[in-house]
Formats: C-alpha cells, structure tokens, sequence
C-alpha cells in the first residue's frame, strides 16, 4: 500500500479512502466521486477540509480545476473559493515533496492575473503560506491564515 505522508493540517480531518484491485483511491468531496490517489490528490483534499471544517466555506462556493486562459495556453486553478459569484480564495496544491518557491508562486500569480482572487493559498500540505491581494501595488502581502467566511 501506498505510505501517506503526514501533512500540516488537523488530525480531524476524515480522509476516505479505499483500496481496489492494487490501486488506492480517495473520495473528492466535491466531485462526489473516487479517484485515484496521488500525493497532490492527498494535499486537495486536507485543503478543502480545512476550507469547509476551519474556515466555514461551504461545498458549493468551492470549485476544482478552474480553467484559466494565459497566453493562449489553458491551464487550471486547483481550487478556488467563490463569494456573490466571484473568484475569493484560489489555491495551489503541490506534492509533499514539491519545494514551494519564487516559481511556484509565480505560478499562482499568473493565474490570478486572469481569475483576480483576492487571497491565495500556496501549499504542499507540509507548508502553507497564505497572501491577500493588493491590486493596486501589484502585489501579494503575506498573512499568517485565510478569512474565515
């Protein structure tokens, strides 16, 4: 079986998983349906606990694998949280083993260049690090959580 790290959230939280035919799968909450484990799988789905359970989001302001449109390439916004029908948190879900770095937050940005969340979240379950927006400046200011709803 695979060996599931130990991340940097809440021992709470209420993971389901199952084991099918040599495979590990784990239950996405807002899909509603199983899917096959992966580490960044993992990450997801504490972050969107952590949403719900600690911060008091509900599952319908929460959307997965948001498209975003930069430079003609499609990407995707692992979660964003949305409030009166806008973009208000998004989030970036990396591996445990991913370093979070300049690129990874470079990363975040260029998406939000398109989405305008006013927070973000970068993580890899280990290590989190949370920013508001200032649009103004053109910047993102560190904080020390998200707001709860």
């Amino acid at each position: 079986m695979t060996k599931l790290v130990q991340l940097n959230f809440p021992e709470k939280y209420q993971i389901r998983l199952k084991q099918s035919q040599d495979k590990l799968y784990i239950f996405c909450l807002i899909r509603k349906k199983w899917l096959i484990y992966t580490p960044e799988e993992w990450v997801r789905q504490h972050v969107i606990k952590y949403l719900i359970e600690d911060l008091d989001y509900s599952i319908s302001a929460i959307a997965l694998e948001v498209p975003v449109q930069i430079t003609g390439m499609r990407k995707r916004a692992d979660i964003v949280v949305y409030q009166n029908a806008k973009p208000y948190i998004m989030v970036e879900c990396k591996a445990p083993k991913v370093v979070i770095n300049q690129t990874t937050f470079d990363q975040i940005a260029r998406y939000n260049i398109v989405l305008g969340s006013q927070f973000l979240m970068v993580t890899n379950g280990l290590n989190h690090f949370y920013c508001m927006m200032d649009f103004e400046q053109k910047r993102y200011n560190f904080l020390k959580q998200l707001p709860k709803k």
